[in-house]
C-alpha cells in the first residue's frame, strides 16, 4: 500500500518490456476528444465577482467560476444594484481591447475579439452591422455569445403531458457585453464601444477547452489528421493522438501481491480523482468482472458509481489472478483502506465468492458503518425462463403478474409478500425449489426491502458495470500486455473525464426549457444539473396534472397531511406530511433516490411553497456537487505535475498557433522553421552539458524509475470462468442451443434438405438413374 506514482509499479512489472511505452504512444491508442482539449490558458482565475447579498444561487455560481486548488480564489464585491456581474481578470493587456485601437480589417478585429473572449472566459458571435452607400460595412457590432433573449416559457394546460416537446436549453440571458468597430476616415476600424461586464458567470479554465473558439482546426492539426489518414488512423485516434503528444500525469494509490515464485496475482488502484468522486458519490457502488482486456487473462473489475449527471464514473479497479474469495476480500480490504470508508450499498451478480467477501470486508468490524450487499436483478430475472421453463414464463402471464410485485418501488414488504404468495398459489409454484430459494434471499434483490435506506434504490443492477466494460472494451483488447493495458485504461479515463466536463460546462452555460409557471422549477433549473433537472421537471409536471388529492388535514405546528391518488398509480394511495421547508412521502422515493416525488411536490404546491426547500436538496445532484469535496487526498505534488502538464499544453497550443498564422507560404514557415532550431540550440546550451538519457525518456513517459532490484514478474496466464476459449470450462445446454442457433445450417442445392447435401442427395441420385 504505497503512495507513489504508477510508472513505479508499471516498469517493476514490466521490465523486459519497458521499450513498449514509446511504441504504444506512437501507435496512438484510442481517445476520442475534441482536438483543442488542449486549448487551455494559464493566466489563472477568469472573473472578478459581484454578488447580491441575499442571493442564494450567487454563492453556488462563485464556486462554479472557480477551481478547487490553491490558486484559484474568485474576489468579489457588492454593486450598488446588487446585481451579480462578471469581469474578465487576468487577460494580458496586449490581448484586451482599448478605445480606438485599430484594425485594418473588419476580420482582423473579429479574430481579436474572439481571441480575447477565449482567454476571459466567454464565446462571441457576430452582431447588427451598418453599411454606407457604396456598400461597405461603417459599423460593426460584435456581442457575447449570451446576449438575446429567448423564453421557453410556456403555459400549463391539461394536454401538456399527452404532447412530447423537445428538451430544448437556452445559453442567452440578455448579456449586454459588445466591442463596435466603427471605420474611418483612413479605411481603418477603431474601436469605438466596448462593453465588458458580463451578467453571467464566465467559463474557468477547466472549461475553455469546450468554447466554439477552442474548438476550431488549425492548419497544423487539419495537415496532422490528414497525414494520420494516410496511414489508416481515423480522426477519433488522431485526435486522441494529438492530445497524448503534450502529456499528462496522475497521482496514484496502489497495492499489489505476488504468489510465491514472485509473480503478480492482485493490483489494486486509484488515482486522486478517482477517490474525490467516491467522497462526493460513493453511496452506491457496482462491482462486476470482465474478461479479454490482456493477455494474462487476469480478471478487470472496476468500481462503478454514478455521478451528478446519472452517468457512469470510476471509484478504482483491480486486476485479479482468480475469482475466488481470497482475492475478492482482498479487493475490498483495499478498497476500504483507500477510501477510509464503506459504500452505502454494493451491487455484485450472485457470485458466491463475492458475496463471502462482501459479507467479510465490508462489515461493521473494522470501524466503517457495514455495506448493504445488493444482487443484480437483472441477472435474476434473466433465469427465470431456464429455471421455470418457456411455456409458463413466455406462453402464460405469469411473468407480467410477478414483475408487478418484483420491480415496484411502490409496494411496501407486506404488499410483496402477499403478492408473491398469491402469484405462486395462482400458478402452483409452492414446492419450486429455485423459486423457494429466491424468496429466502428476498432481501438482497426486492426493492421492497430497500426502501427505507438512503440511496439504495440508485441502482438496483449491475447493468453500470455493463456499461462501463463495454467503454473500457473500446480501448483494451485481449493481446495487451499491462504496460499497454494500463496506458489505454489512462486514455479511456481522460475520455470519461473530459466528457463529465463537458456535461458540467453544458449545465453551467445554459438554461433548460421550463414548463411549469411554478417558481419551484426555476429554482430546480439552477441547483440541478441537466438530466437530474428533467427528471425533477417530470415529478413537477405530474405533480400538477396527474395528482387527485383525497383529503387534506388541518395545519398544525406548520405540516399539512395529504392523501394523494396518482391517476397513473391504481388502487394507491399515497399519504404526504408537507410544511413549507420539508415533505415526507409515503412512496420513499427521496430516500431512496435523492429526488422529490411528485406527491411531495403536489402537497408543496396546495400549501403555497414557491421556493426549492433546502432540506429535498441532495448534494450529489446538484451542479456544485464535487466542488465542496475535500482536497487533502489531493496532494501538491498532484498539484505541480498538473502545472507542468497544463504548461505542456499551453506551449503546444501557441507553437500551433504560429503555425496557423504561417499557413503555407513557404518564406513564413522557413522562417518559423529556423526559429525553432534557433530556440533549441539556446535550450540545449541552457542545461550546462546535461544528457537526457533514454532511461530518463522512459521515467518522464511513465513516471518514476524503481530503485534496487527489480523482484515482480510478470502475471502467469489465469484460467478463470470468463476464459471462454482458453480455460476449458463446461458449457451449459443453454449455451450450446444458442451457439449452434447462431451457426449457418448448410442445406442440399438440390432439394434444401438439411441433413444431407449435395454429393449424397436421394434426388439428385435418382435423377442420374
Amino acid at each position: 500500500m504505497l503512495l507513489l506514482p504508477p510508472g513505479v509499479l508499471v516498469l517493476m512489472l514490466m521490465q523486459q518490456d519497458i521499450y513498449m511505452v514509446a511504441n504504444s504512444l506512437d501507435a496512438g491508442y484510442t481517445l476520442n476528444l475534441e482536438l483543442d482539449v488542449c486549448n487551455c490558458s494559464s493566466y489563472g482565475d477568469s472573473s472578478v465577482v459581484n454578488r447580491g447579498v441575499d442571493d442564494v444561487t450567487s454563492v453556488g455560481s462563485s464556486i462554479l467560476s472557480s477551481n478547487c486548488n490553491e490558486e484559484s480564489g474568485t474576489s468579489h464585491s457588492i454593486s450598488s444594484a446588487a446585481q451579480k456581474t462578471y469581469i474578465p481578470l487576468n487577460v494580458p493587456d496586449v490581448s484586451k481591447p482599448t478605445i480606438n485601437q485599430c484594425f485594418q480589417r473588419l476580420d482582423q478585429g473579429f479574430i481579436f475579439y474572439k481571441e480575447y473572449g477565449r482567454l476571459g472566459g466567454f464565446d462571441v458571435r457576430k452582431g447588427t452591422e451598418k453599411r454606407g452607400e457604396s456598400g461597405i460595412v461603417s459599423i460593426k457590432h460584435y456581442t457575447c455569445s449570451k446576449e438575446g433573449c429567448n423564453d421557453f416559457r410556456s403555459t400549463l394546460d391539461s394536454n401538456l403531458s399527452k404532447v412530447k416537446r423537445r428538451r430544448t436549453a437556452s445559453t442567452w440571458c440578455c448579456c449586454k457585453v459588445k466591442i463596435v468597430l466603427k471605420l474611418n476616415r483612413d479605411r481603418e476600424y477603431f474601436v469605438f464601444k466596448f462593453d465588458e461586464v458580463h451578467n453571467h458567470p464566465l467559463v474557468d479554465e477547466s472549461g475553455r477547452q469546450f468554447l466554439r473558439s477552442s474548438r476550431q482546426m488549425t492548419i497544423s492539426s487539419r495537415n496532422f489528421v490528414f497525414d494520420a489518414a494516410k496511414v489508416n488512423i481515423g480522426c477519433s485516434k488522431a485526435y486522441g493522438l494529438m492530445k497524448e503528444m503534450v502529456g499528462g500525469v496522475e497521482f496514484f494509490y496502489y497495492a499489489y501481491e505476488l504468489d510465491e515464485t514472485g509473480h503478480l496475482t492482485k493490483l489494486f488502484w486509484a488515482d486522486a480523482i478517482c477517490r474525490r468522486n467516491f467522497e462526493v458519490y460513493g453511496d452506491a457502488v457496482s462491482f462486476d468482472a470482465t474478461f479479454d482486456t490482456n493477455k494474462y487473462n487476469m480478471i478487470f473489475a472496476p468500481f462503478t458509481g454514478v455521478d451528478k449527471h446519472e452517468k457512469c464514473v470510476t471509484f478504482a479497479a483491480c486486476l485479479l489472478a482468480k475469482e475466488d474469495v481470497t482475492h475478492y476480500k482482498w479487493v475490498f480490504d483495499q478498497f476500504s483502506t483507500c477510501m477510509k470508508r464503506h459504500p452505502v450499498v454494493i451491487i455484485t451478480d450472485q457470485c458466491p465468492a463475492m458475496k463471502i467477501a462482501v459479507s467479510s470486508s465490508l462489515s461493521s468490524k473494522n470501524g466503517f458503518v457495514a455495506t448493504k450487499h445488493r444482487l443484480c436483478m437483472w441477472h435474476i430475472m434473466q433465469k427465470f425462463p431456464i429455471k421455470l421453463g418457456n411455456r409458463l414464463c413466455k406462453e402464460t402471464n405469469f411473468m407480467k403478474k410477478m414483475k408487478k410485485y418484483i420491480w415496484s418501488n411502490h409496494l411496501d414488504i407486506a404488499e410483496f409478500e402477499q403478492g408473491w404468495q398469491a402469484v405462486m398459489q395462482e400458478f402452483n409454484l409452492e414446492n419450486n425449489k429455485w423459486l423457494s430459494d429466491m424468496h429466502a434471499i428476498r432481501s438482497s434483490w426486492i426493492p421492497a426491502f430497500f426502501r427505507d435506506e438512503p440511496m439504495l434504490g440508485s441502482m438496483r443492477t449491475t447493468s453500470r458495470s455493463e456499461s462501463k466494460n463495454l467503454f473500457f472494451a473500446q480501448f483494451h483488447k485481449q493481446a495487451d500486455s499491462l504496460c499497454e493495458f494500463w496506458l489505454r485504461f489512462q486514455s479511456a479515463m481522460q475520455r470519461q473525464r473530459n466528457e463529465t466536463e463537458r456535461r458540467d460546462e453544458e449545465s453551467k452555460s445554459s438554461f433548460p426549457n421550463t414548463l411549469s409557471t411554478w417558481f419551484i422549477e426555476d429554482d430546480a433549473a439552477d441547483l440541478f444539473t441537466r438530466t437530474v433537472f428533467y427528471k425533477v421537471q417530470e415529478e413537477i409536471l405530474a405533480a400538477c396534472l396527474d395528482m387527485q388529492i383525497k383529503r387534506m388535514s388541518e395545519e398544525v405546528e406548520g405540516i399539512t397531511n395529504f392523501e394523494i391518488k396518482d391517476v397513473k398509480v391504481k388502487e394507491k394511495i399515497f399519504k404526504v406530511p408537507v410544511s413549507k421547508e420539508h415533505a415526507v412521502c409515503s412512496c420513499k422515493k427521496f430516500v431512496m433516490c435523492g429526488i422529490v416525488c411528485r406527491y411531495s411536490f403536489c402537497g408543496m404546491k396546495h400549501i403555497g411553497v414557491t421556493r426549492f426547500p433546502k432540506s429535498l436538496i441532495l448534494n450529489r445532484w446538484s451542479k456544485i456537487a464535487d466542488c465542496g469535496s475535500s482536497c487533502d487526498m489531493i496532494s501538491a505534488d498532484y498539484f505541480k505535475m498538473e502545472k507542468g502538464s497544463l504548461k505542456l499544453m499551453n506551449i503546444w497550443f501557441d507553437f500551433r498557433q504560429v503555425l496557423n498564422k504561417a499557413g503555407v507560404q513557404m518564406e513564413v514557415l522557413e522562417f518559423v522553421h529556423q526559429t525553432v532550431k534557433d530556440l533549441s540550440t539556446k535550450v540545449g546550451n541552457s542545461l550546462d552539458g546535461a544528457s537526457f538519457s533514454k532511461k530518463d525518456h522512459m521515467a518522464a513517459l511513465i513516471g518514476e524509475q524503481p530503485q534496487g532490484e527489480l523482484t515482480v514478474l510478470v502475471p502467469n496466464i489465469s484460467k478463470n470462468k470468463g476464459n471462454y476459449f482458453k480455460s476449458g470450462r463446461l458449457i451449459s445446454e443453454r449455451e450450446k442451443a444458442i451457439t449452434k442457433a447462431n451457426k449457418r445450417i448448410r442445406r442440399c442445392k438440390e432439394c434444401l434438405a438439411t441433413t444431407h447435401d449435395s454429393r449424397t442427395c436421394p434426388k439428385k441420385k435418382e435423377l442420374q438413374k
